[in-house]
């Protein structure tokens, strides 16, 4: 038990040793790209060593499994150096009692990067999107319920909430939609009513419209006008549209069961959301994979020679799985391949394979 412990302890500290660092480096780069996007001279350098603040979580954790890779193949690479290995298998230990400390303990930072990281990271998103929006002057809001879409648009002059029952996939058809226009003291300016609106070139194409006009001060209903089609002007895209449902990693894991259930509701298409989800489920068992992977070229003695050629085969082996992952994420994405295999496929064949490698190379 005390070498399990001082095993998953090494693993601990190397882990953090390696994400400490690569927080310092990729703040500094998000530094140098927010002061690169922003205007300096309205946007001070406090407030964009902010913002590269709030973006840093999401960046680092894109690439959490890479850096669980790294720290295996250094812890490794450090008890080979130090004999610790050598005297572990003289002790008669196979090779793969000694990972089950380090793989235990990848599993529960994946657990935990998952329950608790994952919200964090979700909520500083949100923020830093929202930030992004007030720089710009502009703010694109979608909020799905049960009782149908709400969409905003407009600028900091002037906003439109758009509520509709039901859309089609993309969001750029909405039946049963009204339209709610305010200046940017909120105060009411009209309402069209329609049966449906369809998104053309900068304006909402609505069918069978009834319009309010609340800025004259006379009886909004006697001066109400029907029209059999009539535009209101926009400056969302399809991609808009899309994107402003958020993107999935925006959205904390535990509330995306109840978002894709909304979401489809609406009417939508929430395959991206699932893809998401499955994948967030399975970070834990991608670290076991990231941790196998480094022990296959690295968990031997460095008297062997070709140190640095086993820790380029390591890296460029945990890079495969990355790289697979991610392209069978966006085959699922697609629906070109099932969410189910798209996600658990690439890490359980890594898994699979490296303990095929080091029972051939460790027991042979």
């Amino acid at each position: 038990m005390t070498l399990h412990l001082y095993f998953a302890r090494k693993f601990m500290t190397t882990f953090l040793g390696l994400i400490g660092g690569f927080t310092v480096f990729m703040w500094l780069v998000e530094l140098l790209e927010h002061i690169r996007r922003f205007d300096s001279g309205t946007v001070g350098f406090r407030h964009l060593a902010y913002m590269a603040l709030l973006h840093l979580p999401e960046v680092l954790y894109q690439i959490l499994s890479l850096v669980v890779l790294l720290a295996a193949i250094a812890m490794f690479i450090g008890l080979a150096r130090t004999s610790e290995l050598v005297i572990t298998r003289a002790t008669g230990r196979s090779a793969l009692r000694s990972l089950a400390a380090p793989v235990l303990a990848a599993l529960l930072l994946g657990v935990g990067f998952v329950a608790i990281g994952n919200p964090l990271v979700a909520a500083l998103s949100k923020e830093y999107r929202a930030e992004e929006n007030r720089l710009r002057g502009s703010e694109r809001i979608v909020s799905v319920s049960r009782e149908g879409l709400w969409l905003r648009q407009g600028t900091t002059e002037r906003q439109t909430a758009i509520h509709a029952e039901t859309a089609n996939l993309d969001g750029t058809q909405l039946f049963g939609v009204t339209f709610f226009g305010f200046d940017r003291r909120d105060v009411p300016l009209f309402r069209v009513e329609g049966d449906e609106a369809t998104l053309t070139d900068g304006a909402w194409l609505v069918q069978n419209s009834k319009r309010w006009d609340f800025t004259t001060g006379d009886n909004p209903e006697a001066n109400a006008v029907s029209q059999a089609t009539s535009f209101i002007a926009t400056d969302l895209t399809r991609d808009q549209i899309r994107d402003s449902f958020g993107t999935p990693s925006a959205i904390p894991v535990w509330d995306l069961p109840a978002f894709i259930a909304k979401l489809e509701t609406a009417g939508f298409s929430a395959r991206s959301h699932r893809v998401w989800f499955q994948s967030e489920l399975a970070k834990p068992l991608s670290f076991v994979a990231m941790v196998l992977m480094g022990a296959v070229f690295t968990l031997r003695h460095t008297r062997l020679g070709r140190t640095g050629l086993m820790v380029l085969f390591a890296v460029l082996a945990g890079f495969a799985v990355h790289f697979t992952s991610n392209l069978a994420q966006v085959m699922g994405d697609s629906g070109q391949i099932p969410v189910g295999i798209a996600i658990w496929a690439p890490p359980t064949a890594a898994i699979l394979i490296a303990i095929g490698l080091l029972l051939h190379f460790e027991d042979g």
